[in-house]
């Protein structure tokens, strides 16, 4: 039997990202998972925005990371076919399976990796016991459920789901590639949906090496079969149901597969236990139209790693007591709590005609707006300024050769 502080199951960005700093912080872990390259998985595509990254800088490997990525310094936004901003970006593409593949090149010892699958896991307030596909055992004191949306290992332990809205949104990924010319003039590119009867959130476009990713985000059901006509005519779909975007784009293709994945609200119950703390999606899952997924798996692992866990670990047992701890940390649920909301709040923003949403959408187009025409006022005096200022430097150096030629 295998002894060690931590057992993470699961070696997804959660999992990953735990042992890293687990192990850059000198406590003993041992992250389980199947994979040891990770396969494609259509999830994060990219880390984006301010609070996101900043997030992510707690947990101290971002620096690294991100050497990964792509950035592409300045998104366009634009809706009804207009360009309505140019706005610097804090935006960093990269494919999910490099993405974890980046982070796993982060952990260090003490932590370590075994690949294998958790079949059986037991727990108790002093320590847990683990039976992997290899035939090893593992003994810790804590598990850290980092699983995602497997649900095997949780239902032995008594720790169901309830799902809050079936279906909230699909996602849809793909690349574009721009036709009769070599790129795209946008470095990145947000569009936001024409119509409200398509059901369209928004595509967002981004570089991910030499490549154009798209991600499209739509409410609809499962079943659907403008689905189908996604997968299998993506173009002629794209066209039908944002017409301007060409307007931004410029005539486009769609290369390689087009992957959909649904998406379903959910909410743990019966994870108030003794030894084992859920994070990320094995705990709660919000919408990927919002981001903020992501969001919540960094703040879920810089608060568990850099606050809690140490604080457990200094003192004997590990009971449903201490665990609670975490579920009731005030800066986890503001976290939650505000994803939550945005998971609500966008899908009614697209797809509800009252009068109140309407105004709501025409204020954040007069706010892209207005926005964009200060930015561009701005850089326009700016450049004003520095053509005079290089104009004065050019007279006063051609007025200094000329007393010169004089002497």
């Amino acid at each position: 039997m295998k002894y060690t502080d931590i057992a993470i199951i699961g070696g997804g960005l959660a999992g990953s990202t735990a042992a890293a700093m687990l192990g850059r912080a000198g406590i003993p872990t041992v992250l389980i998972d199947p994979h040891q390259v990770y396969p494609f998985d259509f999830r994060v595509e990219k880390i984006s925005g301010d609070e996101q990254l900043d997030r992510f800088y707690q947990t101290g490997i971002a620096d690294s990371v991100l050497r990964s990525a792509t950035h592409d310094g300045e998104n366009w936004i634009a809706r009804f076919g207009y360009l309505l901003d140019k706005k610097p970006s804090r935006q960093y593409g990269i494919m999910y399976d490099a993405l974890i593949g980046a982070i796993r090149a982060e952990i260090p010892s003490p932590a370590e990796l075994i690949y294998a699958k958790v079949t059986d896991v037991s727990t108790s307030a002093e320590r847990q016991n683990l039976t992997l596909s290899n035939g090893e055992t593992i003994s810790a004191r804590l598990v850290v459920l980092a699983n995602g949306l497997s649900v095997g290992l949780r239902r032995n332990l008594g720790i169901e789901r309830q799902v809050l809205s079936v279906s909230h949104s699909i996602s849809i990924g793909f690349n574009l590639v721009p036709v009769g010319r070599p790129a795209f003039e946008f470095p990145a590119l947000t569009y936001f949906s024409e119509r409200v009867k398509e059901h369209v959130a928004y595509v967002t476009l981004f570089p991910v090496g030499s490549r154009m990713r798209a991600n499209l985000f739509v409410y609809r059901e499962v079943d659907d079969p403008w689905l189908r006509e996604m997968r299998h005519r993506p173009v002629e779909t794209m066209n039908a149901a944002l017409p301007r975007l060409r307007r931004i784009t410029g005539e486009y293709g769609v290369a390689g597969d087009v992957k959909i994945r649904p998406a379903d609200l959910y909410v743990s119950t019966g994870h108030r236990q003794a030894g084992v703390v859920l994070v990320g999606d094995a705990f709660a899952a919000t919408c990927p139209v919002t981001g903020t997924g992501t969001d919540k798996v960094f703040t879920d692992i810089a608060q568990l790693c850099n606050v809690h866990i140490p604080a457990w670990l200094a003192t004997e047992g590990m009971g449903a007591d201490k665990i609670a701890s975490f579920y009731d940390d005030p800066v986890k649920q503001a976290c939650d709590t505000w994803s939550m909301a945005k998971a609500i709040s966008f899908r009614k923003l697209t797809i509800e005609n009252g009068l109140y949403w309407r105004a709501q959408r025409w204020a954040r187009f007069l706010a892209w707006f207005g926005e964009g025409a200060l930015r561009r006022m701005r850089n326009g005096i700016s450049a004003g300024s520095s053509r005079r200022a290089h104009s004065s430097s050019s007279s006063s150096s051609s007025s200094s050769s000329s007393l010169s030629s004089s002497a």
